[in-house]
């Protein structure tokens, strides 16, 4: 199962979405708590939804199961924590959640998981694939766009 990440900071809405074309992604399938910030500019739900149809044709699906609660955020970046103090903490949460268990590796199968980080390796929506990769025996093939 193809699976890409994204994150929508520090880049264009032309580089973002031209990424997000280049891979032939067929859904975006937000991973953030909270996806109707004014913050968020081009990346705010709904203008996203509509531009990822109009201008890759492909789908959108907030999945707020695959997000971190709000104190788990706010202990890690209002409150600058430690990011393994948050990884281990959102580890317990999927585990809690059984996130492998309410969803299906056919799920991701061309889906690209979108958070605002701009690189993956201090972003939970790496840690929801390396979680369930180790829970459903490595069926995703994972790409950091």
């Amino acid at each position: 199962m193809d699976v890409t990440t994204i994150g929508f900071t520090r880049t264009t809405a032309e580089d973002f979405f031209g990424r997000i074309r280049a891979a032939g992604v067929k859904r975006v399938m937000d991973v953030r708590l909270h996806n109707t910030s004014q913050l968020a500019g081009f990346a705010k739900s709904d203008d996203l939804a509509f531009f990822l149809k109009a201008l890759c044709g492909t789908g959108y699906v907030h999945e707020p199961l695959l997000a971190p609660t709000e104190e788990i955020m706010t202990a890690f970046k209002k409150k600058k924590g430690d990011w393994n103090v948050f990884q281990n903490d959102f580890l317990d949460l999927m585990a809690e959640r059984k996130i492998e268990s309410r969803l299906k590796p056919e799920q991701f199968d061309g889906s690209c998981l979108l958070c605002s980080e701009d690189k993956p390796h201090h972003c939970h929506r790496k840690l929801v694939c390396d979680y369930l990769n180790g829970k459903w025996g490595g069926k995703l093939s994972v790409r950091h766009l």
